[in-house]
Formats: C-alpha cells, structure tokens, sequence
C-alpha cells in the first residue's frame, strides 16, 4: 500500500469507528434489558411479585420497577393483575416462550465451553431433599463403578436459579405435564405422595385398621398456609377423602419437605412425604406407613434428569446419565 493510500485510510479511520459504534448501540437498544427479563419469569412462575422478589433477593418494588421498565421496552402489558394472582397476557404468554428458549441458550453457551476444556470433575444440581434422603446413599455405588469421574454435587432449588449455576446434569422436579422426553432430558420418576411417621407413633408399624384414628395423631404441614402446592399435600384433601368430618389439627408447619419429613423422623408427627424421599426409611424401619398403599396420590410434579445438547457426547455424563436412570427404575420397580 502507498503512503498516499495509507493516509487515505488512516482519514476514514474515525469513521469506521463511529459507523461500528453506531451499530452496536443500535443492536444493544433492540435488547431487553436482562435483569428485568429475570424478574418477568420469577413473577409469572411465582404469580406473586412478593414471592419473586424472595427468591431474587431484592425488594418488591425493585421488581415492580423491572417489570415496568420491561414493559415500556416491549411497548405493551405482559402482566394481568388480579385477587387470584398474577398471569400474563397473551404478549406476555409470547414472551414467557421465548424466553425458555432464550434462558436455555445461554446455558448450553457455557456448556459448550466446559465441553471445550473437559474439566475434572461433573458438576450435577439437584435438590436438597432428594440429595439427602435418596442420591447421597447410592452416589459411592457409581463412583466405585466410574473412578475416572469425580462428582460436584450443587443443590439447586428451582429450574431458573438451575440457569445461573455452572452444572453438567441438572435433576430437576417440575410439573409432570412438562416432563417429557427429549434428546436433551429423560424422565426419571413420578412419585406417590402418601402419610408416614416414626414407628413409636405406630408401635405395631402396620397401618391404621380404621383411618378415623389419624384425626388424633399430630399432624405436620408443609407449605405456607393456602399456598399454591397441589392437592396431594393439602391435609384437609387427605381428610375428606377419608370421609373424616373433623378438620385436620394443627400442628408444626414446615416450608420445605425435607425438614419436614427430617421431623417425623424423630417421631413429631404424620408427614405427607413423596415416595422416593422415604423408601429407604420404609425399607429400614425408621418410619411406617400410616395408611394402606391404596391411598396414595400421584404427585403432581415429577422427576427429570437434564444435560446442555453441547454435552451430549461426552462419556462423563452418558455414564451418570445411564446409572441414574438405571437406579430411578430400581426404584419405581420397588
């Protein structure tokens, strides 16, 4: 290149610049602002901007302020609010779907670099109670079995948090009408949801001949009170079911199933427990089935186990994908 054609470059240099600036903030102002589309997805799953707000970690009006921002950028309502809660509306309906795509994209962008350095260990999420009261006992089964694979076990507490967090394998409860097979997640389990206690409450560790004897055992709840849970874990259903006229008594009440059920087994009361949390204590004595099986309810929600499409090929997780499958029908067999 001559000097004069350098110098000629050199003078539409600033231009160039400014012409690439101009379309990065062009393409920057299409963008929703990210943070906000976070706080749309925990309010519309939640249905509540309190109950969003709680697991986002900011406050209520931080999150009415994203929503609104959210909605001056899209240009119309995405939020329907009413006594019975909070839905979206048919743009926002549009949203939500796009935005399941969107969050699962950008997890398999950090997936595809994980795959690109094969790190050590296999970093798999899963939620606290089925950690402790299942996964845990059967982990050194496939560690023995697989010594070339280390395992990171992260407890993750719902899908979205799941995006935010570096994991290989994600074992996930979600409604069952959502947890379908695809060629990036199997099913792994439907659990019955049925009441148990410590066997001193049940000396002879058979289930009650006459059901009207449970309206005298102390009772522990989970959930808030007139919480959104489904109907497997509402006492009163249990109780009209039974045909017991009585209201169910209170008791200790329990935000999560995994201390709740940690109290009947130091024999506090009846629990409302999902299959696969107590087979072990079943299986070992340390709790007792308060009714026969013919009571059981299906849980509303089930099991899935889920892996970034980037990883589908790696031997890492095809080999705890298949052992975890493998121990899920063990289980549902049982």
């Amino acid at each position: 290149m001559s000097l004069k054609e350098e110098a000629s470059v050199a003078k539409r240099a600033p231009n160039i610049h400014v012409g690439m600036n101009l379309l990065h903030t062009r393409r920057m102002d299409a963008l929703p602002p990210f943070h906000t589309l976070i706080a749309f997805d925990a309010t519309l799953r939640h249905r509540s901007m309190t109950l969003a707000a709680a697991e986002l970690g900011v406050t209520q009006s931080a999150v009415s302020h994203r929503l609104r921002k959210l909605e001056r950028f899209i240009g119309t309502p995405l939020l329907h609010r009413s006594n019975s809660g909070i839905t979206a509306t048919p743009a926002g309906v549009a949203l939500a779907e796009g935005l399941t795509d969107l969050m699962s994209g950008m997890a398999a962008l950090r997936a595809r670099c994980r795959a690109a350095v094969a790190p050590a260990s296999l970093r798999v999420g899963v939620g606290a109670a089925l950690a402790d009261y299942w996964l845990v006992r059967r982990l050194p089964n496939f560690t023995a079995n697989n010594p070339g694979i280390s395992i990171e076990m992260v407890v993750i507490e719902n899908a979205t948090q799941a995006w935010s967090l570096d994991l290989d394998v994600q074992v996930l409860w979600m409604p069952a009408a959502q947890a379908r097979a695809t060629s990036t997640q199997r099913l792994l389990f439907q659990e019955q949801v049925f009441p148990v206690c410590h066997t001193r409450l049940l000396p002879d560790g058979q289930p009650l001949a006459n059901a009207a004897a449970l309206a005298t055992m102390p009772i522990l709840h989970k959930g808030s009170i007139g919480g959104s849970s489904g109907a497997e874990w509402s006492w009163p259903v249990w109780f009209r079911r039974l045909g017991l006229a009585a209201n169910p008594p209170d008791g200790l009440r329990f935000q999560m199933i995994g201390t709740a059920i940690a109290a009947a087994l130091q024999g506090a009361g009846v629990v409302l427990a999902r299959s696969l949390l107590v087979r072990d204590a079943l299986a070992d004595g340390r709790l007792c089935r308060v009714l026969p099986d013919c009571w059981d309810i299906p849980s509303s929600k089930a099991h899935i186990v889920r892996w970034p499409a980037a990883l589908a090929s790696d031997q890492r997780v095809g080999k705890f994908v298949a052992w975890l499958t493998d121990e899920a029908r063990l289980a549902s067999a049982a």
